[in-house]
């Protein structure tokens, strides 16, 4: 925020408490229905910092008023939350904070949005975690369709309906769990499914026969169960209950899908959700799928995140290669260098 700000917006604008600014961009971001993890992760980040910024002022969070938030604050507030944060962390709440003096500008609150001049840490694209061994995904799928997992009121085309959607689909678990029955769209045989990804981005990826099926029976169950009538609005995957299934609930429900299926070593540690959308991505990238390709099916921002897929795979090719046991015999033969070409 830029020094001089009350003259240039007005005395009560400038005097308003951050707290209370916090809670009006809130309530503006929730109208676009983000998830209510998305909406944590956006209060936990705004209100870290505005500690931060309090600390830098010497003052109580609540004693922050919007003037407070300048350029030379806003920079030693966010050196002081790097302190013993990981740089995903950083970014994560640099992109946060970026929105919301965005909005602010939007509203006219501030003059201009100080996040430029404030540094942020620049973190390589994660390293891709799918399930491992090539019929995984396949063993998961079969044992759901084969029988019902252990549980105290079990529901197999449910199970079925989300591990599919996740496989074939690559979404997120925000996504998956914001998912309404009218997100589903097209013709019989040509369906699409509107996603909205981070920073409120839609994509709308096409699926299949085979899923539109597993969807449609998992409804049909739906309805049998509940004995009510579905409207567009209403959340597209449910808990045994009916209500919207949320962020532990679809945890819990992957986890033990795993442990049915016995795949529990075959998944990287703290990945659950998150590995059958790498998987979904690995495939499409093992089975010739362009970065751009990736990138819009996923709703990746930019295509360095899609290229680690291409590049993960191209090193599991070359792997793949040097394991052939040919090359072992022309090692014994005295040719393991390539010192010469063409001699």
């Amino acid at each position: 925020m830029l020094e001089g700000m009350s003259s240039a917006v007005g005395d009560e604008t400038a005097l308003a408490p951050v707290e209370r600014v916090v809670e009006h961009y809130l309530a503006a971001r929730g109208a676009a229905k983000p998830s209510p993890h998305t909406l944590a992760a956006y209060r936990r980040d705004l209100e870290a910092v505005l500690a931060c910024a309090a600390a830098v002022r010497e003052c109580a969070p609540e004693q922050v008023r919007l003037a407070d938030l300048t350029t030379a604050v806003m920079r030693q507030a966010f050196a002081r939350f790097a302190t013993r944060r990981a740089a995903s962390s950083v970014t994560r709440a640099w992109s946060t904070w970026n929105g919301f003096f965005a909005f602010l500008v939007s509203e006219a609150m501030v003059e201009g949005n100080p996040m430029s001049a404030v540094q942020r840490p620049r973190t390589a694209p994660r390293e891709p975690k799918p399930l491992l061994g090539e019929d995984t995904p396949e063993r998961l799928l079969e044992a759901l369709a084969a029988g019902c997992r252990k549980a105290r009121d079990p529901w197999p085309e449910r199970d079925l309906a989300v591990l599919a959607l996740a496989l074939l689909t690559g979404m997120r678990s925000a996504e998956l769990l914001a998912l309404r029955l009218d997100s589903l769209g097209g013709r019989p045989g040509e369906r699409r499914i509107r996603v909205v990804g981070k920073g409120e981005r839609t994509r709308s990826i096409p699926i299949e026969e085979p899923l539109e099926a597993l969807i449609q029976q998992y409804l049909r169950t739906r309805r049998e169960r509940f004995g009510v009538a579905l409207a567009g609005d209403d959340a597209l995957l449910v808990d045994n209950r009916g209500a919207a299934l949320r962020r532990g609930g679809l945890q819990y429900l992957v986890r033990q899908c795993y442990r049915h299926a016995g795949v529990n070593d075959r998944v990287a540690k703290g990945t659950l959700v998150h590995a059958l959308r790498h998987t979904f991505a690995t495939r499409l990238a093992e089975d010739g799928a362009s970065v751009t390709e990736i990138m819009r099916l996923l709703g990746h921002a930019s295509l360095n995140s899609s290229q680690s897929y291409i590049d993960v795979t191209a090193a599991a090719q070359r792997e793949a290669a040097r394991s052939n046991r040919t090359y072992g015999v022309l090692g014994r033969l005295g040719h393991g260098g390539a010192d010469e070409v063409g001699g």
